[in-house]
């Protein structure tokens, strides 16, 4: 391959007016930045377009026949926040599923009723009857118990009903012989003279149950999350805390503090099979413990998995894979791991230099906070901003059945002549106006953009740090020939003149990102189909375009530091880090990806620290704890939350050393190549980086020649250098 392409392959040759990050610079990719500018532009014109259409209320309150929201402040529901169906009954038809609607009347009450009563009997007892208007609609004055009924005014009977999700569901129960009971008893009067069985409701309640299946879980993980939000944010805090002293330990005391991190995550790992273990034990004597997940099969409550002897079962092996394979890993690479923490030495005495780019992280954090709101929130606007659609719904055959009618006229129109026992009411939210037509297509571009916006944001950290450490490597004497605030200068440099490169880089990156979400959503499509070549056509796409991102993301995070060190465009930063990297393969396979891996053990180990202590306070396995950790619904919401949180938080700060790693190796390739180590080439590397990367002796004796060890710099350089 080097003879083949030698302009590509060849080193770089000595240039005596190189002396690091090029500061006489000029904008690169200009194209792709005016492109990503009118993006921008078009993105918050859509978010606009959303706001003003949108109405966030829809997925938060029940809504009536009418479409009005009940329990919204300020209207005449406010003391109206449950919904009451005139005849649960009717839910139980097969339309239920298919339209996502009730064909009954529904209103807004204040508390669902707690007692039988039918509409003929409660006529007759003035004090019956006031309680029974709760659940009638006005205008019932003068009128009889038949005309009350034919006009749909009130139900014809009321069951005892509970409140579930604002909604109000008739009390079901069941006696020890199976038998179903509604307010204790198995029978029912239907307001029209039959006696029922209790069991006649729980076919309407099924369906009703069904339709609103994913908003009660929504809904009570957002309950959740309203409950033990301020928890969440001290777990979170605790988890930054910890980052950050362990970082500052590490630029102090790096060897100390990455062998305690390895023998703790080996012990946290110990712990959590110890733990798991005497779980799988305690349950052996518990009624249903033996059931397998496979028989259990989807449960939205998770507690209910913690009860069942294979999942602890299932825990178990997992941490003990993970545990064999970490320990296999450092016997193996011993070698390179004491390399490797030579080498996070290093970084940390340039993170030393640059002592704010510790706080980095933060900025980035706070700016993808803002992109993930506005996407959240625009997607919000766009998915409620679509117009009240109301439709016939009848009991018996119809030929206007399920046609879009208007509620205020309804009850004169020729609908309404023609099939007597019909009803128009709400159906669902919709819309024929163009906005409305290209409603999905807003969405897809709302997708799109977040992720754009998402990537830039990471790219513009990464080239910062990198131009930051570069400009820390390539001073001859530190840190005199460095910038003075070297994480502004460099953030001011590759917003100035690099806007383009970052949007060129995380544009092609968001491509196959939304490639991705597409093949995940026709995946998700063709579940229930048995063609087996599809499927497996639909497998090999996933992993393809999954192993393309990583890729992808190696080159762009390249191409970064070539463009924060030499200034020039994306395409040619990103060839000129690629044949680099390739003439120094083994030394990147070795040795950078080992440090890698030590850093991830880093961020192991404190997501098993705060997870663990997040699972013992929120579970209430702790009795000092029981008083204080929320009631919940989902106790695993919150865990999931801080663990989750605490991996990203810990990736933000030690991703600050793995960009420190990987700028000092990509420099310490460029430094090889231009210099020999002598007077009138030296080299700009500090001589433990050199004693470090010269270890590997034996390694690099199999490259090719241009990768020869470095002669040694001399001592009047070494003294110079000092």
């Amino acid at each position: 391959m080097l003879q083949q392409h030698p302009d590509h392959c060849e080193p770089k040759k000595y240039d005596p007016t190189f002396k690091g990050p090029i500061y006489n610079r000029g904008c690169t990719d200009i194209v792709c930045c005016i492109l990503f500018i009118i993006c921008i532009l078009g993105y918050v014109a859509v978010g606009i377009l959303a706001w003003s259409q949108g109405d966030p209320r829809k997925v938060i309150y029940p809504t009536d026949s009418r479409g009005q929201f009940c329990g919204q402040a300020g209207t005449p529901l406010e003391t109206k926040p449950l919904l009451f169906y005139f005849n649960i009954m009717k839910c139980a038809s097969p339309m239920v599923l298919l339209e996502f609607q009730c064909p009954t009347t529904q209103m807004c009450v204040e508390k669902c009723p707690d007692k039988f009563m039918t509409l003929l009997k409660a006529y007759t007892n003035k004090e019956d009857f006031k309680y029974y208007k709760n659940f009638c609609k006005e205008g019932l004055e003068g009128l009889t118990v038949t005309q009350i009924l034919s006009s749909g005014l009130c139900p014809a009977m009321l069951t005892p009903s509970k409140p579930f999700t604002r909604r109000c569901f008739p009390a079901l129960g069941q006696k020890k012989g199976g038998e179903i009971t509604v307010g204790n008893n198995s029978k029912f009067d239907d307001g029209e003279g039959n006696i029922r069985d209790a069991k006649d409701l729980v076919a309407g309640v099924k369906n009703a149950t069904v339709v609103i299946e994913a908003r009660q879980v929504a809904m009570k993980i957002f309950e959740d999350y309203t409950q033990s939000w301020y928890w969440i944010l001290i777990g979170l805090v605790i988890a930054m805390l910890i980052s950050l002293l362990f970082i500052v330990l590490l630029r102090f005391l790096a060897g100390i503090m990455v062998w305690v991190m390895i023998v703790m995550v080996i012990l946290v790992i110990g712990y959590g099979i110890f733990h798991c273990s005497m779980e799988y034990v305690s349950l052996k004597s518990e009624a249903g413990s033996n059931v397998t997940l496979k028989d259990l099969g989807f449960q939205t409550d998770f507690s209910v998995y913690l009860h069942i002897r294979q999942t602890w079962l299932a825990f178990i092996i997992i941490l003990a894979i993970v545990e064999v394979v970490i320990i296999l890993l450092l016997i193996f690479l011993r070698n390179r791991i004491l390399i490797a923490i030579a080498l996070i030495k290093e970084a940390s005495r340039a993170i030393g230099y640059v002592m704010s780019a510790l706080f980095y992280p933060l900025f980035t954090f706070a700016l993808l906070s803002i992109v993930i709101a506005y996407w959240a929130v625009t997607a919000v606007f766009l998915s409620t901003s679509n117009q009240p659609i109301y439709k016939v719904f009848n009991e018996t055959a119809c030929d206007h059945s399920r046609k879009i009618c208007e509620p205020a006229n309804f009850s004169t129109s020729s609908m309404k002549a023609e099939c007597p026992d019909s009803k128009c009411l709400f159906a669902f939210y919709g819309g024929e106006t163009v906005y409305h037509k290209y409603l999905i297509g807003l969405q897809f571009y709302n997708v799109f953009l977040f992720f754009w916006c998402a990537n830039f944001v990471t790219a513009l950290g990464q080239m910062t740090l990198a131009g930051a450490f570069a400009s820390y490597y390539w001073a001859l004497v530190k840190p005199d020939d460095m910038p003075a605030f070297p994480i502004f200068s460099s953030l001011g440099r590759s917003l100035r003149y690099h806007t383009g490169s970052l949007a060129f880089g995380s544009l092609i990156l968001s491509i196959i990102q939304i490639i991705r979400v597409l093949l995940e959503y026709i995946d998700h499509k063709l579940q229930g189909t048995q063609n087996k070549c599809t499927k497996f056509l639909l497998c090999c796409l996933k992993c393809c375009f999954w192993c393309l991102e990583k890729f992808i993301k190696f080159i762009n995070r390249n191409a970064y530091i070539m463009v924060a060190i030499y200034g020039k465009n994306f395409c040619t930063s990103a060839k000129d880090a690629f044949f680099l990297l390739m003439r120094n393969m083994i030394r990147v396979a070795v040795l950078d990806k080992v440090t890698d891996f030590l850093l991830f053990l880093g961020k192991l180990l404190i997501v098993g620290l705060v997870g663990i202590f997040a699972f013992f306070f929120f579970s209430g396995r702790v009795k000092a704890f029981e008083n204080t950790a929320p009631n919940l619904h989902y106790y695993w919401v919150p865990i999931l939350t801080v663990v989750v949180g605490s991996y990203l938080i810990a990736h933000g700060f030690f991703s600050v050393y793995a960009m420190c790693v990987d700028t000092l190796f990509l420099c310490f390739c460029e430094d090889l190549e231009r210099n020999d180590g002598s007077l009138a080439r030296p080299y700009y590397m500090s001589a433990s980086l050199h004693d470090i990367l010269s270890e590997n002796k034996a390694v690099e004796e199999t490259e090719e020649p241009t990768q020869s060890s470095p002669h040694q710099p001399d001592d009047q350089h070494v003294q110079l250098k000092q």
